[in-house]
């Protein structure tokens, strides 16, 4: 057995070699992702030997100058290797302390609880010092960030997004701004037992839920789904938003009950909608100049929303843009004018489609994880902002109300992920790479980020080291069997950051005297016990080893969204500080955002088709692909060519 964050598989061997990935009984929509790994696991892009960029290694530390990504490597021993990162970590520690660490662990490198990358690299650098860290996530910060001023918090309104039960059974129109592409749905981090993403949409499908694919992608929405097919200009959903809003009021179709009981601030958001603040009346006319959607249809939509049950969708990747807290904020003020927060079918959801688990009508099993200590450097950066914090050390930036300053890095420290994926600007982010004195990654195989980096320890995979997969969206708990040795001179990151540690005199306060067997039976007694705390009752080490998975299958209540709110907004106030939904919140407003003055808000994007320009007249979108999670595996089932980079390594 083993799980991923895309699917839980039994892996076949032959030989002490891993032949194929079969999808778990208990899946009936098994991912194909997991089939990747198999031809790739001991391919030619594997990393098999620790590996040191020549440039790095015979100039030393420094500003690249264009040398990451460009130069060969050359292969180490690992007692080389080890001196070489102990040694660069007391330099920098030394001359300008452990703020100019930055711990750039960022990704979705193992589901396991104990192998799980970030909380290794952590509790390392926790236990030399700290480190600079960021905050939030690029999936969805700017709504991390906002919904709780909007609606309280953020991640119980995610993971408490209705249930598909109840969208299938009572909602008519679904409305999905971003769409709701099926091929994110593969995923939950921390493991997938079973996938109930695409059947739920399905299921709402066969039963009469109509959809409308508010996206520049058609593709964003199943083609089962029979969807209306919105395409605006990208990056233009919150001018939508407005435009339906002002249709609801001036057709006297906004619920002015739920308004006055359940929100505060809607009549300064209508002063901002009729135009009273800035003189531009947000009318279906204005957002059909913004959206490229005609005026009718964004009537005939609101009259659609507002005379039936309605599930306003809104994905993650909206908070992706421009001003993307927004989107978020616009939609929750549409949701409320329609009154139909807390009923079943109607309201708001965000993500579904972006994670197996939303809208997924189970209990999870609460679990336990490696701890990762204290971190006593209070320097950080919203996670997004890497490229600003390399090339503008010793500036200011504004953050969720506080004004913070960017350290100087000379070190980056970078364990399972790639921010040449994930990050915006490519050009800019590889301009700022060549900043750092030295840049630190552990990894399995030659991607942009281990090709941009001075020392490439080899890393691990998941398939050849044992763990227990685990998430709080999932009610399956796996043991991750260990199905191979580690390829070449590989160590798993826990053995990698014990040796480490052993040369920097903190291996006691980072291992506490365990090995792998050990930690795997500390986290599964806490698992069990946080489990028995909420009725679940999980089988002993040995017993859950011997059959390889638990599935909680305690019944659960399908999930109304908000419904303990509507039905005693008092006794279950949210976490605002009216206990409202507030579409107008002071808060915010006291920030002083020009950008953000406290209700939703329409921002013209830099770069955008409402605003012609002879200099860039398309606008180009690249879709993730449907066989991958981000570009995971990205390198499988193909011929290789010679890569100048591995093909020049020397000894």
């Amino acid at each position: 057995m083993t799980s991923t964050h895309w699917g839980t598989y039994r892996v076949h061997t032959k030989d002490g070699s891993v032949t194929a990935l079969e999808g778990f009984e208990r899946d009936e929509d098994p991912s194909p992702i997991g089939q990747g790994i198999v031809d790739v696991l001991d391919g030619p892009l594997r990393i098999k030997a620790p590996m040191v960029r020549r440039g790095w290694l015979e100039s030393g530390p420094g500003n690249a100058e264009g040398g990451r990504g460009a130069d060969e490597f050359v292969e180490v021993s690992w007692p080389r290797a080890i001196a070489l990162v102990t040694g660069e970590l007391n330099r920098v520690r030394d001359r300008y302390g452990n703020q100019a660490i930055y711990g750039g662990s960022y990704g979705w490198s193992s589901a396991g609880r104990f192998h799980h990358a970030q909380s290794q690299l952590k509790r390392f650098l926790n236990s030399i010092g700290g480190y600079t860290y960021s905050l939030n996530t690029y999936s969805y910060a700017a709504a991390e960030v906002t919904l709780p001023y909007v609606l309280g918090d953020f991640y119980s309104m995610v993971n408490g997004a209705t249930s598909w039960d109840v969208i299938k059974d009572h909602t008519d129109l679904f409305v999905a701004f971003g769409g709701a592409p099926v091929k994110n749905g593969q995923v939950t981090n921390g493991g997938v037992g079973r996938h109930v993403q695409k059947q739920g949409m399905l299921d709402a499908a066969a039963n009469g839920v109509k959809v409308v694919n508010v996206s520049p992608l058609r593709s964003d929405v199943l083609d089962e789904m029979d969807a209306d097919w919105f395409a605006i200009y990208p990056g233009s959903d919150v001018a939508l938003l407005l435009g339906i809003a002002h249709t609801l009021q001036e057709e006297k179709l906004a619920d002015t009950e739920f308004l006055s009981t359940y929100t505060v601030g809607y009549d300064r958001f209508l002063q901002y909608l009729l135009g009273k603040t800035d003189g531009i009346v947000k009318s279906r006319e204005w957002a059909e100049g913004k959206t490229g959607m005609p005026a009718s249809r964004i009537r005939d939509l609101a009259r659609d929303m507002a005379r039936q049950r309605t599930m306003i969708s809104v994905s993650w990747s909206l908070t992706r843009q421009d001003s993307g807290e927004q989107p978020f904020w616009a939609a929750t003020a549409v949701a409320s004018m329609l009154g139909q927060m807390g009923l079943p079918g109607g309201g708001i959801g965000f993500g579904y489609s972006a994670m197996n688990a939303i809208g997924a009508n189970y209990q999870g099993v609460p679990g336990a994880s490696l701890p990762q200590g204290k971190n006593p450097i209070k320097s950080f950066i919203p996670v997004a902002r890497v490229t600003d914090l390399l090339l503008q050390p010793g500036e200011q930036f504004e953050y969720n109300g506080v004004t913070g300053m960017y350290p100087e890095i000379k070190l980056v420290y970078w364990v399972g992920g790639n921010p040449f994926h994930h990050h915006q600007d490519l050009v800019r982010l590889r301009r700022a790479w060549q900043k750092p004195d030295t840049v630190i990654v552990h990894e399995w195989c030659w991607n942009a980020q281990a090709k941009h980096a001075d020392i490439v320890l080899p890393a691990a995979t998941f398939l050849e080291r044992n763990d227990i997969a685990s998430s709080s969206r999932d009610p399956f708990l796996v043991y991750m069997q260990k199905a191979a040795e580690p390829v070449g001179l590989s160590m798993t990151d826990y053995e990698i950051f014990s040796e480490l540690a052993q040369e920097l005199g903190s291996r006691e306060v980072f291992t506490e005297g365990r090995n792998e067997e050990q930690w795997l039976n500390i986290i599964y007694d806490e698992t069990r016990q946080k489990a028995g705390e909420s009725g679940i009752e999980l089988p002993g080490f040995k017993d859950f080893k011997a059959k390889g998975w638990f599935e909680n299958s305690m019944p659960n209540e399908p999930k109304i969204f908000l419904k303990n709110f509507r039905d005693d907004p008092k006794g279950s106030a949210l976490r605002t500080p009216s206990g409202k939904i507030e579409i107008f919140s002071e808060v915010v407003a006291g920030f002083g955002y020009e950008e953000c003055p406290g209700f939703p808000y329409w921002n013209d994007p830099k770069e955008w088709l409402g605003q012609e320009s002879p200099e860039y007249p398309l606008h180009l979108i690249s879709n993730q692909p449907k066989t991958k999670l981000h570009s995971q595996l990205d390198h499988c089932q193909r011929r290789f060519k010679s890569d100048p980079l591995i093909g020049n390594i020397a000894g």
